[in-house]
């Protein structure tokens, strides 16, 4: 039998097998060559589905980005994306910018921001070395023009925190109830609207457009005295690039805190804020994120372009279906389409009126959001046939929309409704849920025109009605209501 190093000889492949114990143990030498420094680049973001590692905020599409590409010892590149107030430059050293990859397709000023950040890290390895990458909580944003596209994708927005439970991206700390936020939103590619919250000073101002700040969403309904704030810290970021850290926590209280002169001004405020859609009536604020999409509505598979929250199964939005103030929405069994709680099937439904396909186009090429509301208590109760009741919904849902060819919105409430031993769920009609879902995620923030819109629905209440769930849903929004054969009717 051979030694084990000459095992080893004959078989290279066998180190590949060993702990680094035991090759030291045989004798063979191990490689102590370091991995070859990452590669940095610059560019705009292509799309808005990009988290900085820094302080795992959005990167907004057409914002300025630094990115590290290292090779994975797996065999594939490995790329990191940062906002460039939130680049480790510590770890990993920018040298001369101007040999940074794509540093000569970006703009003169984007350039001289990259120049200013070389500096700034030149004077910081002094204090903080080079191995240390510093905290995302001390990272200072800058001010700067933002990149070409970002006012076209982000939205900013200022108001005053309706809870004590929304957290800021920039220092990952509790936004106090009651004190002034900045937000940025985002339409992301699956159909809602994802919204970050930030504390004032910890806002990244040189990736997305805050300046002036009276163009900023809200600025019109927050007190003077904190508009004079938003306007010093503008003239701050402008003339104060490289201020001193050790003014910053005063300013963060300053900002943050400095609300009012007490706690009843504070509370006074807030009943005044109203919520971005400006309805008539205030609903419930639904608390969204990512991370509560899901694919799956509990056993049951979805198609690719639908997804769950919560119990409402959402169709994701179509390029062409554009957020706008004015909304015409539908019920869908009865209303838009005839239905048969006895007949399950994608392809079981006929046009509930001849002039629904024209009618909607009318409304889609008049500027109107589509969306449909509709209950479908069958998928959580038909345990043992619950992709069945998917299947024949979303089947159905889906052929409807191809058959109109126009671009609709579509929530399905999946709950059921108040019984014995069952709470009632907020999301079923006529309880309003899937509107205020609707109007604070799927809307991007554009305010509501209650004048013209509406809702049509079947359920009315009259003598051969099932219920009066949609005229009942639309009165608990303050919504216009119609019936079907009064608004498709001749």
């Amino acid at each position: 039998m051979l030694p084990f190093s000459s095992s080893i000889a004959r078989n290279p492949s066998r180190l590949l097998l060993l702990p680094a114990s035991a090759a030291r143990a045989s004798g063979v030498a191990m490689s102590t060559s370091s991995p070859p420094p990452a590669t940095v680049s610059v560019e705009y973001a292509k799309s808005g589905r990009s988290t900085c590692k820094g302080c795992s905020g959005g990167i907004a599409s057409g914002a300025l980005r630094l990115s590290t590409s290292a090779r994975d010892p797996r065999g594939f590149d490995s790329t990191k994306w940062y906002h460039v107030a939130c680049f480790p430059s510590a770890s990993h050293p920018l040298g001369l910018v101007e040999s940074i990859k794509g540093f000569d397709a970006i703009k003169e000023d984007d350039r001289e921001e990259l120049r200013e950040l070389e500096k700034n890290h030149e004077t910081d390895q002094t204090a903080v070395g080079p191995l240390e990458e510093p905290s995302p909580k001390k990272v200072k944003t800058q001010m700067s023009s933002p990149a070409e596209g970002v006012s076209d994708k982000a939205s900013v927005s200022v108001e005053y925190a309706k809870s004590g439970r929304s957290t800021c991206k920039g220092c990952s700390e509790n936004i106090a109830k009651g004190s002034l936020r900045l937000g940025t939103s985002f339409h992301d590619t699956r159909g809602f609207d994802n919204t970050k919250w930030y504390h004032v000073v910890c806002f990244p101002a040189s990736s997305y457009p805050v300046f002036p700040a009276e163009n900023l969403k809200g600025f019109d309904s927050i007190k003077d005295h904190d508009r004079e704030k938003l306007r010093e810290l503008e003239n701050h970021k402008r003339d104060s690039k490289a201020a001193d850290q050790s003014n910053e926590p005063n300013l963060t209280k300053e900002m943050v805190h400095g609300m009012g002169d007490s706690k009843e001004d504070a509370e006074k405020n807030l009943e005044e804020v109203k919520l971005s859609a400006g309805n008539k009536k205030n609903g419930p604020s639904i608390s969204f994120s990512v991370s509560d999409i899901k694919k799956k509505y509990k056993d049951a598979t979805l198609p690719s372009h639908w997804k769950v929250f919560d119990t409402v199964i959402f169709r994701e939005q179509e390029d062409v279906l554009h957020a706008s103030a004015k909304i015409a929405a539908f019920d869908f069994d009865g209303c838009l389409a005839k239905t048969s709680v006895r007949s399950i099937g994608a392809d079981k439904w006929s046009l509930q009126h001849k002039s629904i396909p024209e009618k909607l186009q009318i409304l889609y090429n008049d500027g109107y959001k589509l969306v449909i509301f509709t209950n479908e208590s069958n998928i959580e109760r038909w345990k043992n046939k619950r992709q069945n009741a998917v299947d024949s919904k979303v089947g159905r849902l889906d052929n409807f929309i191809e058959c109109v060819k126009v671009p609709i919105q579509v929530f399905i409430a999946c709950g059921l409704g108040k019984g014995k031993g069952t709470p009632d769920d907020p999301y079923r009609k006529p309880n309003p849920g899937m509107w205020w879902l609707m109007v604070q995620h799927f809307n991007s923030g554009i305010k509501i025109d209650m004048d013209q819109s509406f809702y049509v629905g079947d359920a009315a209440g009259r003598e051969n009605d099932h219920s009066d769930a949609d005229k009942e849903f639309a009165k608990a929004i303050g919504l216009k209501f119609h019936v079907p054969e009064e608004y498709f009717g001749p």
